[in-house]
């Protein structure tokens, strides 16, 4: 995750390219697993903990499917898969700013699955085979 956030963020342009599963009114409509936070494992039960009991997160440890254990990514990170009041925090990108704001200020947090304000376009295939296109403004 965190070295997709890198080239996103060096990117000139970040296209999203996505089937129509992806489109929704609000986050975690449609995607249930839950926000990817790559975390340390060493911080990984305060991080649990924290999210928790102060931001109401319900937290999942990602486990690897192929081996015995939690997925590491690259850098040798925990995935944790949180889930929040999806539903009533809406289409809100304040909102959702200020949880990406208050999860990557809890120590052992090395980045959140939001990209949030870096793509200008998106190509959403719809299950006929059409394309939609969403352009930011």
């Amino acid at each position: 995750m965190l070295q997709e956030k890198i080239i996103a963020f060096n990117a000139k342009q970040f296209i999203v390219i996505a089937d129509y599963r992806k489109r929704s009114g609000f986050l975690g409509q449609q995607w249930k697993k839950g926000l990817p936070v790559e975390v340390v494992p060493s911080a990984f039960n305060p991080i649990k903990l924290y999210i928790e009991k102060k931001l109401k997160g319900i937290v999942v440890l990602r486990m690897a499917v192929a081996k015995a254990g939690p997925v590491v990514t690259d850098n040798g990170n925990f995935i944790l898969d949180v889930n929040f009041d999806w539903p009533n925090m809406g289409n809100n990108t304040l909102l959702y700013d200020q949880l990406d704001s208050a999860l990557l200020k809890i120590p052992g947090v090395v980045g959140t699955g939001f990209f949030l304000n870096i793509a200008k376009i998106a190509y959403l295939g719809r299950a006929d085979g059409g394309v939609d296109t969403l352009i930011v403004k």
